[in-house]
């Protein structure tokens, strides 16, 4: 009797018809109503299977689930083995009885159900989304999300997002909730040793529960009078892509549950975060795809337009003033020819060049104001400058991310406006944002990158701090003139 009262399982004999013959103190504690329900199952049992003429009884099993309260119990009926009936004294209808409380695995299930459906709702394209937001718009959508399930779902109320960038090796951080401006003062890469936690996860591929921060020698500092972290991996496939690292304030506050469901729901991310990257691949590659097509279908026309315009020119007399008519053609063709090469460059180049650069004075809204322009590509980084120049700006061009940092660095408060391309190969859009915040503070930024492309999620971490605006390539060169004239105008 005191084995069976120690198990942590409640144990009885019953009827078929529900009367108990005996119970331990498991079942006895369980009060009327939840004996009357056990009762029950007795007799749905025997309706199930009925004790067969001769009382011969076949090898069964009834399994059930009754919820009481915040309580959830597993019920196990079988048939009294005979040995144990005769050795009783009890009769051939005779049920063991095995309860077993799984109140914490039902909590479990119930909260990874939950995980499921709103990891669903992470991945789920919509294409009316995918239409009317641009690509920092629907990776700010996700973000919303994220952060909304793991603090209502989770109860996650510090936590990162770092992916890994896979130019530079670095995990950046593109996500944060309740974070210190000095979180990501750390270089994190993938590494067992050197880079923290978050490094050894994204090495490992495995995820670690840190209990008591100040013990643990792969601890970097991150949110202040944190004692306790857990951190996972993103995982894509194979392959890991980041990971997710959540803090607690206090010791020991994550467990093999909280490890479980952090998992599932970093998988989702990663599916998330993927999808989103491959959206915008898929616009970029369709865009200059269909702008290669349409110069390739217009070539064979316009060039007998033009061999049309030279057979007019050879009609006319000798010492003949040129038809303006068929000059003004030739001038529209040219440009035409142009705009078509400006297109099907896509990111490489932008629009409306020709008819900017046509402009004569200054703006007054532009006129001696000092701007910074970085982008890697040297014909974007020229039109740029030649087009702000001839308004009247003052242009400093910087032809990598480091070039622009150090200018920054050499000359403290020096500019009013930094124009930044996001995807440079030493420093991202990001970097360059933080340098002007800390050198320039006064200066606005405007960020610009490739149909939305961002691999660092340089937009969606500068927008946290006061980002002044953004431009997909290829944009038109008046949107660049009146997002400049927006930053530079006097605040309200």
């Amino acid at each position: 009797m005191s084995l069976l009262n120690a198990i942590g399982e409640g144990v009885a004999l019953a009827t078929r018809r529900g009367d108990i013959h005996w119970a331990n103190d498991l079942v006895l504690r369980l009060g009327g109503a939840m004996a009357e329900r056990l009762g029950a199952c007795c007799r749905q049992f025997d309706r199930d299977y009925p004790l067969p003429p001769g009382g011969r009884v076949p090898s069964t099993v009834l399994e059930l689930v009754l919820v009481d309260a915040d309580k959830a119990w597993q019920v196990m009926l079988v048939p009294a083995a005979a040995d144990l009936v005769r050795s009783a004294g009890l009769g051939p209808d005779t049920l063991v009885l095995v309860m077993r409380d799984v109140s914490a695995a039902r909590r479990l299930q119930q909260k990874i159900s939950a995980i499921d459906q709103a990891g669903s709702e992470l991945v789920r394209v919509d294409p009316e989304t995918v239409r009317k937001f641009n690509a920092h718009e629907r990776l700010k959508l996700l973000e919303d999300k994220i952060i909304n399930v793991a603090r209502n779902l989770l109860h996650f109320d510090h936590f990162a997002i770092r992916l890994l960038d896979e130019r530079s090796g670095k995990l950046e951080l593109v996500i944060g909730c309740n974070l210190p401006q000095s979180f990501d003062a750390f270089l994190i890469k993938p590494g067992l040793e050197g880079f923290g936690i978050s490094g050894y996860v994204a090495a490992s591929g495995r995820s670690y529960l840190c209990s008591d921060t100040a013990t643990d020698p792969l601890y970097l500092p991150g949110v202040e009078g944190a004692r306790s972290t857990l951190t996972v991996p993103l995982r894509l496939h194979d392959k890991v892509i980041g990971i997710m690292n959540v803090e607690s304030l206090e010791a020991g506050a994550f467990g093999e549950e909280e490890r479980q469901l952090g998992e599932i729901f970093a998988r989702y991310i990663a599916v998330a975060v993927h999808m989103l990257d491959l959206l915008v691949v898929e616009r970029s590659t369709t865009n200059i795809s269909v702008s290669g097509r349409v110069a390739t279908e217009l070539r064979e026309p316009l060039e007998d337009i033009a061999r049309e315009v030279e057979l007019l020119r050879g009609e006319q007399g000798a010492g003949q003033a040129p038809d303006p008519h068929l000059e003004r053609i030739v001038t529209d063709l040219h440009s035409i020819r142009q705009r078509l090469t400006e297109c099907a460059a896509g990111p490489a180049s932008l629009l409306g060049v020709e008819q900017a650069m046509q402009h004569v004075g200054v703006d007054p809204a532009i006129n001696g104001r000092r701007i910074l322009v970085a982008d890697d590509e040297h014909r974007i980084r020229k039109t740029i400058g030649d087009v702000l120049v001839k308004r009247g700006a003052v242009v400093t061009v910087c032809a990598n991310g480091l070039e622009a940092i150090n200018t920054l660095q050499a000359a403290p408060n020096a500019f009013d406006l930094v124009i930044t391309d996001i995807r440079m190969p030493d420093h991202n859009g990001y970097e360059v944002f933080s340098a002007v915040k800390q050198f320039s503070p006064a200066a606005p930024v405007i960020l610009m990158t490739g149909f939305g492309y961002d691999p660092h999620h340089s937009i969606v971490r500068a927008s946290q701090e006061g980002l002044q605006g953004v431009l997909f390539k290829p944009f038109q060169v008046e949107r660049l003139l009146d997002d400049v004239r927006k930053a530079l105008a006097p605040k309200a």
